[in-house]
């Protein structure tokens, strides 16, 4: 290799290294319920509309050398109109921003990249602190905080065909995923409650992913396969509290706390313009943990291993224009897990979304989700044998109603309608006195890609 070109590779790389240690403070990306982050990991992905456009040639410089840049805002105010711990209003928002690192581009290694993202969030979360209940209002609520979520370098191989990552890694923008569902702010549906309530400190999931390797395979154009094992407890070394306090900026990096195996086949269906038929994506998956787990009869950590099953149905059902994306899609996804040690034993969610239900607004969406969540049978039980004034714990369930408004290039409003049953899954008031009643949330969520 002649000196020129190494001399410039070098130089490359010491602009990338700058940018990373220069820009740690701040990074960020949106939340994965988002899902502009995914987009925003590949490189040849359609590339979003941007309220900055081309920052004054600054993305395209940086582009040509290697380096992809984003940022956003989201930001929301929930009000919480009746029932639930209380009525009132709150607002939380999170900045983001995102490093991508073409390693082709700045180094010569062919099919490598690098990808980082953090973000800072702020503000009060509406299920914390107005409705007290289990599927989370919204999918950003979290500690306030900055926190480095993703760090990973991935290889592709084989014409694409094989993908490894390996890092800081998230199983929620990858296991267990409906695109439809994602319309909605309710994060049950993006990392649904059977996960984030039964795997230890929540699972790898916003805002605690863990170190971990996934494994991509596509064998065909039609299959994927994807399997990953994860450090247990993203809160790291002895965390049997809020693991958001034991982890506080998501640089913990611990290897500690058991071992987490998921696993996922999907076969997508009439996928790509041209397609005979209407586009459908169907998975099954699961998941296998280590360590200790708590009896939900006994309340004694005494039970060893977890386990759970899933399954994914998103259809297309309706297109305005055969081969666009304008239309209906319907999913549903279920799944199971030992009512023994697992507060939810099983888990069931679904509902439709709609784009461009106004002809003269064709990138609106229309969305409506029912997610619910089953206490397990030995936690009820425990209540049965506790007696009064202890209620029955039995089911939670959310119903939500979303219309994603595009305004201009990267700005979005989201209006918002939540109905919560059963907040808790039938849970006393904080006062001790009756349980925690129904609740109706309002809100706007503004989504800014800058």
């Amino acid at each position: 290799m002649a000196f020129a070109t190494i001399k410039a590779r070098r130089g490359r790389l010491l602009v990338a290294a700058a940018l990373i240690f220069g820009s740690a403070g701040a990074l960020a990306a949106e939340h994965p319920a988002e899902r502009a982050a995914q987009s925003a990991e590949s490189d040849k992905a359609e590339e979003p509309e941007l309220l900055l456009g081309d920052m004054g040639g600054l993305r395209t410089t940086l582009k040509a050398s290697g380096v992809k840049l984003g940022i956003s805002y989201v930001g929301e105010v929930f009000g919480n109109v009746s029932g639930g711990l209380k009525r009132g209003v709150v607002y939380d928002g999170q900045i983001g921003m995102f490093l991508n690192f073409n390693l082709e581009k700045l180094a010569g290694w062919h099919g490598a990249r690098v990808h980082l993202h953090a973000f800072q969030i702020n503000g009060r979360g509406p299920s914390a602190n107005l409705v007290g209940n289990l599927m989370t209002l919204s999918g950003i609520e979290a500690d306030r905080s900055i926190r480095l979520d993703t760090a990973w370098l991935e290889q592709k191989l084989y014409d694409e065909r094989v993908s490894i990552r390996i890092g800081q890694i998230l199983a929620d923008s990858e296991f267990i995923v409906s695109e439809t569902a994602l319309g909605l702010v309710n994060a049950t549906f993006g990392w649904p409650i059977l996960t984030g309530e039964n795997m230890t400190s929540g699972g790898p999931a916003y805002p605690l992913p863990t170190p971990g390797v996934r494994l991509q395979l596509k064998p065909t154009e039609d299959v994927t396969l994807r399997g990953a094992v994860f450090a247990g407890n993203p809160g790291g070394r002895g965390c049997t509290t809020d693991p958001q306090v034991c982890n506080p900026s998501g640089i913990t990096f611990s290897l500690n706390g058991g071992t987490l195996w998921m696993a996922e086949l999907e076969y997508g269906a009439n996928q790509g313009k041209g397609a005979p038929g209407l586009p459908g994506v169907y998975k099954l998956g699961g998941w296998r943990q280590t360590g200790t787990f708590t009896d939900q009869f006994t309340d004694t950590r005494d039970r060893s291993g977890d386990w759970g099953l899933y399954a994914v149905v998103d259809q297309a059902i309706w297109r305005r224009t055969p081969g666009e994306d304008q239309g209906v899609n319907v999913w549903m996804r279920m799944g199971g897990a030992p009512s023994d040690r697992n507060l939810i034993t099983w888990y069931v969610d679904g509902g439709f979304g709609f784009k461009g239900p106004l002809i003269e607004r064709p990138d609106d969406v229309l969305t409506l989700g029912v997610a619910y969540g089953r206490i397990s049978s030995d936690a009820a039980s425990a209540d049965r044998l506790a007696g009064p004034p202890t209620p029955v714990r039995n089911h939670e369930t959310v119903i939500e109603l979303n219309y994603n408004i595009k305004v201009i290039p990267g700005l979005n409003l989201q209006p918002d309608l939540q109905y919560v049953i059963n907040p808790g899954g039938n849970v006393l008031k904080p006062s001790g006195t009756g349980t925690i009643p129904n609740a109706l949330a309002l809100g706007v969520r503004m989504i800014l890609n800058l």
